[in-house]
């Protein structure tokens, strides 16, 4: 899956708990699609930590293809009841 720069120099620098393959997953199947004003999309996914029991709720933004990434963390304020 490509990537932007901003999500290779910027993202994963300060998030080096991300890992890219879960950003795949999600936007592979995620629990929730959307489409941004701007054209960009957003998937929610769930992504279960190494040395962790409950899955977190991971947001992959990507650009208007919907195959490249460009920004990705942790959602704590996703709500489930938007699906």
């Amino acid at each position: 899956m490509k990537t932007t720069r901003y999500f290779t120099e910027q993202v994963l620098r300060k998030r080096p708990y991300i890992d890219v393959q879960w950003c795949v997953a999600v936007v592979s199947a995620p629990i929730v699609r959307e489409t941004q004003q701007d054209g960009r999309i957003r998937f929610w996914g769930e992504v279960t930590r190494p040395g962790e029991t409950a899955p977190r709720i991971l947001r992959v933004v990507t650009l208007e293809d919907g195959a490249t990434i460009h920004n990705a963390f942790f959602d704590r304020g996703f709500r489930r009841d938007r699906t």
